[in-house]
């Protein structure tokens, strides 16, 4: 016995490598009850360690109570229920059989589970994450030892379903920057844009069951509208934004009970809806009285036009707009932080599923993001990002130019450009074959409400070098070309 331990995790304390190995030994019943130990020098022999770090591994064990010593004899196993059960306690569930149909549906539509995965070495243009090389490490660590210093034993406790209250503070003057009047309005703090998409979507009635959103539109939320039992009625993109007339034409024939829009840079098009069709849309879906739930994705990463008001602003005093916000794009999506701003009353709902469903976003992350932001980080931090990413998207928009001359691109900005081929065209014919060349990217379709949009798709450049995208977008181009007959 104790022949098989190893000390195989160099960055973690040798004496709780063996108190943990013992545990194992005491719980599975490899150790009897009352069992003497060996000595901690024999031990300190047997396992290869110091006896120091066995009389440390001994001392934990007893005050987990696993062992007991008895003065002048030595160490003993003390009396547990051991993890070894009896053939009857022991039985095998057949949990395909008891998995229910939203459980079946959030694997139907998981494209992470059943997408082409890049491979060591590829060149992937799949994710529009940002680029982890241009985190603010040093001020991120310096606003979380300022935070610790100020409330660090508040932090690690239980915190508030609604938020951390000088997050909120501050989020509201930023959306208050935004041209958004806060008059009646509230906001709640989330794990990022997917949950509280989510807990909005929860708390709203199901009158008609049918929502109105872009077609394409974030593959994210395609998934959640269809789990929360919601058909989807999309209205094509055009330059600058929503097809009005497939619009009025979809309201006329039949009732809505809410609608989802990204209106600047739009995932995965990029467009950002222009400030004239911004008005005209508003106007309609106040007609109907249509709930609009604005997704604010991307907004900051403006590099040349001037940025339009998000459609909260345009709304006034009103209620009908929710808005979702997060820097998940712009700045440490490891950081879960998102914002739902809204109606009061409607907050107050959104509060309670909140604390039902996971009591609280980490009050840790909510108050180092909001110390970093309070310490004036941001704008210098955008301001770096924006130089960086600006001359990545021009050069991605140049390369799809060049390379791929016969497909057309769209995005005005954001992490991300969208290709369309013609009709017949077939991009995960085209993925296959550029993935076998090391190359992967996003077949548009995923983002359809109709299922169309198998000769699109999309390329996010975020984490890619000016190499790589260089040499990426010629491999697609040249492939693309060999799959449609032509000449480059």
């Amino acid at each position: 016995m104790f022949n098989d331990f190893k000390l195989t995790d160099r960055d973690r304390p040798a004496y709780i490598q063996v108190k943990d190995y013992l545990k194992r030994l005491i719980l599975r019943g490899a150790l009897q009850e009352n069992q003497k130990l060996p000595s901690t020098r024999e031990m300190s022999t047997l396992l290869s360690v110091s006896r120091n770090t066995v009389i440390a591994a001994y001392t934990d064990l007893e005050e987990e109570r696993l062992l007991y010593a008895v003065p002048g004899k030595g160490s003993y196993v003390a009396a547990v229920q051991s993890s070894v059960t009896d053939e009857e306690l022991s039985w095998q569930t057949n949990w395909d059989s008891r998995i229910n149909s939203y459980a079946r549906k959030a694997v139907e539509l998981d494209r992470m589970k059943h997408g082409i995965r890049a491979g060591r070495g590829f060149i992937s243009f799949t994710s529009i994450a940002p680029d982890e090389e241009l985190f603010d490490l040093e001020n991120v660590r310096r606003a979380f030892m300022d935070r610790m210093a100020i409330e660090g034993n508040v932090l690690l406790n239980y915190g508030y379903a609604k938020g951390y209250k000088p997050l909120i503070e501050y989020l509201k003057r930023y959306m208050e920057q935004k041209g958004v009047d806060l008059e009646g309005k509230d906001l709640l703090i989330t794990s990022g844009f997917t949950e509280g998409f989510d807990i909005v979507l929860s708390a709203l009635g199901r009158t008609h069951g049918t929502v109105l959103c872009e077609n394409p539109t974030h593959h994210t939320a395609i998934k959640n509208l269809k789990l929360n039992g919601f058909e989807i009625t999309g209205i094509e993109m055009e330059d600058d934004g929503l097809n009005l007339q497939q619009l009025k034409q979809a309201l006329s024939e039949r009732a809505y009970d809410c609608a989802y829009l990204v209106p600047s840079y739009h995932n995965p098009t990029g467009i950002v809806t222009s400030p004239a069709r911004r008005i005209a849309v508003m106007k309609l879906l106040a007609e109907h009285q249509i709930p609009v739930i604005e997704d604010g994705f991307n907004e900051e990463l403006r590099y040349s036009s001037s940025h339009a008001l998000p459609l909260m602003s345009l709304a006034g005093q009103g209620n009908g707009v929710i808005y979702l916000g997060s820097f998940s794009k712009v700045l440490f999506p490891g950081m879960r932080v998102g914002w739902v701003l809204a109606d009061r009353e409607l907050v107050s709902y959104l509060e309670s599923i909140k604390r039902a469903r996971n009591i609280h976003t980490s009050t840790l992350d909510q108050s180092v993001l909001y110390q970093y932001l309070h310490n004036g980080h941001l704008d210098k931090y955008l301001k770096k990002a924006r130089s960086i990413y600006k001359r990545k998207f021009e050069w991605t928009r140049k390369c799809c130019e060049q390379f791929i001359p016969f497909a057309k691109v769209s995005g005005d900005g954001g992490l991300h450009l969208f290709l369309k081929f013609n009709p017949d065209f077939d991009t995960h014919l085209l993925l296959e074959a550029c993935s076998e060349q090391g190359v992967v990217f996003t077949p548009g379709d995923m983002f359809y409400t109709d299922e169309r949009g198998r000769n699109t798709m999309r390329i996010g450049f975020s984490r890619v070098s000016e190499n790589d995208i260089e040499r990426g977008l010629r491999i697609i181009g040249r492939t693309a070309a060999e799959l449609l007959g032509k000449r480059l």
